[in-house]
């Protein structure tokens, strides 16, 4: 099987939600017009911005329902980023908090879907 590099967010408005991820991500999409908008992470992942509206086959997704994760180095670096997603205005589903596979939180872009920052615990 190849190797996946591309995940779609289903959105109410890619121009809304290209406007959201270009000010978190700090970068212009590589692509975008009126249904759709893409963005080249880092490491190769590409994002995705679709107009729920114009997906075929239809989808039945609501807003929210998928998490997109970030690798923070560490505790400091997962507090950093909670800070400045804050500062962004950025709604936080979960404050930093310790569980079982390290350190996190949860903020919310504007389809409710996840953002999660965590620094994996130390084997």
């Amino acid at each position: 099987m190849n190797d996946s590099n591309f995940l779609i967010l289903y959105v109410d408005s890619p121009a809304r939600s290209a406007a959201f991820y270009e000010r978190l991500l700090g970068r212009k999409p590589a692509e975008a017009s009126a249904n759709f908008a893409m963005f080249a992470l880092d490491g190769g992942l590409m994002l995705g911005l679709w107009a729920r509206s114009d997906v075929q086959p239809s989808a039945r997704a609501t807003g929210g329902g998928h998490e997109i994760c970030f690798t923070a180095p560490d505790n400091p670096g997962v507090d950093a980023l909670h800070a400045r997603w804050r500062e962004l205005g950025l709604p936080i589903a979960q404050a930093p908090v310790e569980m079982d596979f390290g350190y996190t939180f949860t903020a919310l872009d504007p389809d409710e879907h996840r953002l999660r920052v965590f620094a994996p615990r130390a084997a």
